[in-house]
């Protein structure tokens, strides 16, 4: 063979394969990922209640 001609190439892989994964542990990490870095929601102005007013100390 001279240097000139390639070599054959075998097909490549469809998915690398990743050891001790499963793709549920893989989507719940991502849920928790998403759940945590997701700020709260702010309350609807009509919805929230003003604070009791608290009895003045004797």
């Amino acid at each position: 063979m001279s240097a000139n001609e390639s070599k054959p190439q075998s097909p490549p892989q469809p998915y690398a394969v990743v050891a001790g994964v499963s793709m549920r542990d893989l989507l719940a990490s991502c849920a928790a990922a998403h759940v945590i870095s997701t700020p709260p929601r702010v309350p609807d102005p009509g919805t929230v209640e003003r604070p009791a007013e608290h009895p003045k100390a004797a």
